[in-house]
């Protein structure tokens, strides 16, 4: 047999079949909270200004709410709103009874500071849990909401059969979005975490050295291919957050690639996500179920 035939393709973690079995489980679960206690779990996302991106990202938000059986409410501004209006419409919306999760989309137009804008949804409502008291209790292992991609990530790692205790984990990446609180997940000293956690950045030298010791490799540099097959460790797990735009078909849609060099480094790697099709419906899932939860915060069934 030539030795070509022997060479192992990564297993695919299939991030749009995961979503939709999580989409049939959260379905019930909302069936429970309106049958038990009359409650339905309330949504909006507010969109300023048309930027594409973010239009299709509200979009799938938007469809995914109604699909599990939100209030789903979506409010679109104006770009040129000012940032006293934007923080007196979430104050609008922290009040509202209906409303359990607030989500605004990022990134916001240059007049508005968006750390005052995070700061003004109410922690109990912070469905992207970005405010500083929900970034606070994930840091001390007591986090009710995470957030949404990288609590998309440890259920992607969890249900594929992970064995996270023990694994040395390398981030490559240090957002507040991704990079940090998936370190702040995994290093916990909890059941389904307990990892050894190095977070590597643009200032990391011999950035190779980290990423071929890592059993786990999460990539969410901003740059498409950063990581190659000689960067990675056989047989390692390699989730790819990264979704680069790098060109349009004859028919006018869009070519996206990852952070990851996903034909060489699948020949290689054990476990590895795509892009399109891996991270991305498992966010959109994860913002689901914590606004699922904050409803059941509200029916007094969950406490933080």
């Amino acid at each position: 047999m030539k030795k070509e035939e022997l060479k192992m393709t990564a297993k695919i973690i299939n991030g749009t079949e995961m979503a939709g079995a999580i989409s049939e489980e959260l379905k019930e679960e909302v069936k429970s909270l309106k049958e038990r206690h009359g409650i339905i779990p309330g949504l909006v996302t507010i969109l300023v200004g048309d930027d594409p991106a973010s239009v299709s990202y509200v979009k799938g938000k938007q469809t995914n709410a109604k699909d599990l059986g939100f209030y789903s409410v979506q409010d679109n501004q104006p770009a040129d709103i000012s940032e006293e209006q934007l923080v007196s419409l979430i104050n609008k919306y922290n009040r509202d009874p209906l409303i359990h999760g607030i989500l605004v989309q990022l990134p916001l137009p240059e007049q508005i500071n968006e750390n005052r804008v995070i700061y003004a949804i109410a922690p109990d409502k912070d469905v992207d849990a970005l405010h500083p008291v929900n970034a606070g209790r994930l840091m001390i292992g007591e986090a009710y909401y995470y957030p949404c991609t990288p609590y998309g990530i440890h259920q992607m790692l969890i249900r594929s059969g992970v064995n996270l205790d023990g694994a040395e984990v390398v981030v490559l990446g240090r957002s507040n979005l991704v990079g940090k609180p998936i370190s702040m997940m995994l290093i916990q000293k909890q059941s389904k975490a307990n990892a050894t956690v190095t977070m590597c950045h643009t200032g990391t030298k011999n950035l190779a050295e980290h990423t071929r010791r890592a059993d786990i490799l999460i990539v969410a540099a901003g740059r498409p291919k950063t990581v190659t097959a000689d960067m990675v460790k056989e047989g390692s797990v390699i989730i790819d957050v990264g979704v680069n735009r790098i060109g349009m078909t004859p028919q006018g849609k869009a070519i996206l690639c990852g952070d990851v060099d996903f034909e060489t480094v699948k020949e290689k790697a054990g476990l590895i996500t795509p892009v399109p099709g891996g991270v991305g419906p498992m966010t959109r899932m994860m913002l689901m179920l914590n606004v699922i939860k904050a409803a059941k915060v509200n029916a007094g069934k969950n406490s933080r």
